[in-house]
């Protein structure tokens, strides 16, 4: 079972997150509850649990601060941060933390159910991560290649801090000799919703001939290992043939980018990190060709990009906030026009500001997109958070990168505009159907009112509007349809079939067929019945 610990200064809303989630269906159980950011922290220390709920807002620690302390305690803790629309601002903040789930005020039983499934399929999937990496250990001889193809891996999502020589050979079987250690990305960028899955296996076929006859005879050792959209390589080379390594893996992406178009349209970037010459500061070097592959969006594909130039002065939390208080027009009139506004402002801010970095705008985009779909209130989908996330790491370019956040825009304000009208037209679907069941009765306004829930003025105009026509118009016309069938198919009396269709008044019934028809019920029955 996965250990959950909840965190907020409202008991109530501690009892409300225990009470709303079948705890046992997601293998979860709640094994403390914290009033406090210090109380909380003890019960991370004191037991290990997987997740953490917490308010942004507690007194003496609060959320943020929770979260930065209790991951130095358990850097794989899971977080999922409850802010109200009040605090939404000062939640931008926890953007820079690796938060896995935000949930808003009041708490939503589909929205924590969603959110609590997200964080324990990661837990899980570390978990079966750690059970493999056990199980490789054990069967070294039958595995290696398998072995050694997650270092890359566990550098590139950080589970290396320090290294030794004797621990990338016990754990990974790379065995590093002295010389130079680096890190390096080829990233491939492409349009999913074109690219296809054999092309993409083409690639991988033949970046690993070049890769395996080009690049790794100049090194003493090395691995590469494909992942996601990337190849991501370790080297370990003499400090003689730096040169030479460099030349072969610009000759290695320059026999891609020759062939690119015959691959279907993808574009192709190596990044390196610093070659350093201690195990130890392999992370360091990963997280530099990380950043660097970052710059193709400024400096463009087909490069060999070197470390990142230092931080810009770019103020992403300024430029965040006026997006965000664009937003609140937006959010509540779905305005596409001022949505498409405020991220052309976005990125024209962006794109002023001297020596931004890729990793900056990459950065920028995903919080900007997080941001927009928080304010929507949209319903949480990890699928579509994940999707835009996924479309942002395809994008070679600052153009393509806006366009992808521009598009995911579009598309959740066109599905809550479906959402809210589905929900406008339901009450309209409902006072239908009652009308068709209760016609032959003497039905009001009123009477369908009370069952839609709506006061007379609000209902009768929603109604006009979304059914063409008055709500009075409407059920004369039912009531005239009916009668019209009952006329052609039986031989009942006029005055009977009056009754039958809710009028009392059997002058009345036939003006009012007549208006409608251009034949009193007599004449129509003679001439259709």
């Amino acid at each position: 079972m996965l250990k959950v610990v909840i965190a907020d200064d409202e008991v109530r809303v501690c009892r409300l997150i225990q009470k709303l989630v079948d705890w046992d269906a997601l293998g979860m159980e709640v094994a403390g509850t914290a009033s406090n950011g210090f109380e909380a922290l003890e019960l991370v220390k004191a037991l290990s649990p997987d997740i953490l709920i917490t308010d942004i807002r507690m007194p003496g620690c609060d959320g943020l601060e929770l979260i930065e302390k209790a991951r130095q305690v358990s850097e794989n803790l899971e977080i999922a941060l409850i802010s109200g629309y009040a605090q939404f601002e000062y939640a931008q903040t926890a953007m820079l933390f690796d938060v896995g789930g935000y949930l808003l005020k009041p708490i939503k039983k589909d929205a924590l159910m969603s959110t609590l499934e997200k964080l324990g399929k990661k837990c899980r999937e570390r978990a079966d991560s750690t059970s493999i990496m056990e199980h490789l250990r054990q069967d070294s001889d039958a595995s290696h290649g398998l072995l050694m193809g997650r270092l890359p891996v566990d550098l590139l999502h950080e589970r290396l801090e320090a290294p030794s020589r004797e621990q990338l050979f016990s754990e990974y079987g790379f065995r590093a000799r002295d010389g130079l250690l680096q890190a390096c990305i080829l990233k491939i960028d492409y349009n999913p919703e074109v690219f296809r899955d054999t092309a993409m296996a083409a690639i991988r076929k033949k970046a690993d001939e070049i890769l395996d006859s080009d690049v790794l005879p100049l090194c003493l050792a090395g691995v590469f290992r494909f992942h996601g959209s990337s190849i991501y390589g370790v080297l370990n080379y003499e400090a003689a043939n730096s040169d030479q390594v460099r030349r072969a893996l610009r000759q290695c992406l320059n026999q891609l980018e020759a062939q690119k178009y015959i691959f279907g349209a993808a574009d192709f970037s190596f990044a390196v990190g610093s070659a350093v010459d201690a195990p130890e500061q392999l992370p360091l070097s990963m997280r530099e060709a990380r950043d660097a592959v970052a710059e193709r969006i400024v400096e463009g594909t087909g490069r060999l990009l070197e470390p990142a130039r230092p931080a810009s002065q770019l103020d992403s939390r300024k430029l965040l906030d006026k997006y965000n208080r664009a937003m609140d027009h937006i959010a509540g009139a779905l305005d596409a026009e001022s949505a498409d506004k405020a991220l052309e402002e976005l990125r024209y801010e962006a794109s002023r500001t001297p020596g931004i970095r890729g990793c900056e705008l990459l950065d920028l985009a995903l919080a900007a997109g997080r941001m927009f779909s928080i304010r929507l209130n949209m319903k949480e989908d990890p699928a579509l958070i994940r999707g835009f996330e996924e479309g942002c790491g395809l994008c070679g370019s600052m153009e393509k990168l806006f366009d992808c956040l521009l598009g995911f825009q579009r598309r959740q304000i066109e599905a809550m505009r479906d959402q809210r009208e589905s929900e406008a037209i339901r009450p309209i679907r409902t006072a239908k159907q009652y009308i068709q069941q209760h016609y032959s009765e003497p039905i009001s306004l009123e009477d369908v009112c009370a069952v839609t829930g709506f006061s007379a003025s609000y209902f009768s105009a929603m109604f006009k509007k979304e059914a063409g026509e008055g709500f009075s118009k409407y059920l004369t016309r039912v009531r005239v349809e009916r009668a019209k069938a009952l006329l052609q198919d039986t031989g009942l009396p006029v005055a009977e079939i009056c009754a039958l269709v809710g009028y009392s008044d059997i002058k009345h019934f036939s003006g009012t067929f007549k208006k409608i028809t251009g034949l009193n019920p007599g004449q129509y029955r003679r001439l259709y019945g």
